[in-house]
């Protein structure tokens, strides 16, 4: 899950759960709320982990490798 995905199932879920008055028969929308707020801030906080990881593990050590002159394994000649 994105993070963009995270934000939108965050701000719905806030909405479902606090901002809708309205009742549907056989569903409880603050409870559906709920669902979504949890699902959304596991997905942003797994997200957020993956993202952190991702960045730190870019930076690798860059291997140089010396070459004698004239030494024909030399990928330059």
């Amino acid at each position: 899950m994105s993070i963009g995905a995270s934000l939108v199932l965050i701000a719905l879920g806030a909405i479902l759960r606090y901002a809708v008055t309205d009742h549907i028969s056989g569903v409880d929308l603050t409870t559906v709320g709920l669902i979504l707020l949890i699902v959304g801030i596991v997905g942003l906080v797994l997200s957020l982990i993956m993202y952190m990881s991702a960045t730190r593990t870019r930076g690798g050590v860059v291997e140089r490798t010396e070459y004698r002159a004239g030494d024909p394994t030399d990928p330059r000649y």
